[in-house]
């Protein structure tokens, strides 16, 4: 009697005829090893270098700053040695600009010195890299002023030269009760250097907050402000009439120093 057929059964053996015939798997060992195969060979360490390489290297970068490596004052620094004896004026308080001190104290809020200087960096950035402006003969700048297209190339006297020419010369003081009828008397009272330098920056500074900002970020305030300072240098900007207004009312009330009262107050 022939045997029976048994589907499962065949099946069965056919599937695990065909798994053993299947290659085992490689395992992370030999992908490894494999790998390892392929890869160069390491370089040789190059981090020791002899003493005379060492000696040749710092004489490079002497000449890279600037200095002279025979020289003996250069020896173990960086930007050399300075004249002795110092002079009075060298003091590391005293190492910025007068104009650039006195504008960055008045930039600072809070406290914040860091802050100031760094958005005073940026505003004398700008003016560095910004075209030549064009002057308006309309109003002129201060006399003895280098020419427009040096400007850039001096940021400092170019912040220093638009504070200059707009700053005013007078403000005027009320004295209480001395026009008669309990009006304040307004006198002209002339004005020193860093006077004259805080109230135009700080006509600057009311222009450029009423302005709309263009974008966000930190670095907004600074390029406003440096726009502005273009701007007073072109003479476009609306600071110039303010100082005109101040002067045309010290003009017209300068016969008040003539005043007795006013002449013992001062």
């Amino acid at each position: 009697m022939p045997p029976r057929l048994n589907l499962f059964s065949a099946c069965r053996a056919l599937t695990s005829r065909a798994f053993a015939q299947r290659p085992p798997p490689l395992g992370p060992a030999v992908l490894a090893r494999g790998m390892a195969d392929l890869t160069p060979p390491p370089r040789p360490s190059t981090g020791f270098t002899s003493p005379a390489n060492e000696e040749a290297l710092g004489k490079l970068r002497l000449i890279e700053y600037g200095l002279t490596p025979a020289d003996v004052s250069t020896e173990g620094h960086k930007y050399g040695l300075p004249d002795l004896p110092l002079q009075r004026d060298r003091n590391a308080k005293h190492r910025y600009d007068d104009v650039i001190n006195q504008i960055t104290k008045l930039l600072m809020r809070d406290g914040k010195l860091a802050k100031a200087q760094r958005d005073m960096a940026l505003i004398l950035k700008y003016l560095r890299t910004s075209p030549p402006p064009r002057l308006d003969p309309a109003r002129p700048l201060l006399p003895g002023a280098p020419p427009a297209a040096h400007l850039p190339l001096d940021p400092i006297t170019y912040l220093g030269l638009a504070i200059d020419s707009v700053a005013p010369l007078v403000k005027l003081r009320g004295f209480h009760k001395m026009a008669g009828g309990g009006k304040a008397l307004e006198v002209p009272i002339p004005l020193r250097v860093r006077q004259r330098r805080r109230i135009a920056f700080q006509w600057i500074l009311g222009v450029v907050t009423k302005k709309v900002s263009k974008g966000s970020g930190r670095t907004m305030f600074p390029h406003r402000l440096a726009e502005e300072i273009v701007a007073v240098v072109e003479g476009r900007s609306a600071v110039w009439d303010r100082r005109t207004q101040l002067h045309k009312a010290g003009t017209t009330n300068r016969a008040n120093l003539n005043n007795m009262k006013v002449r013992r107050m001062l």
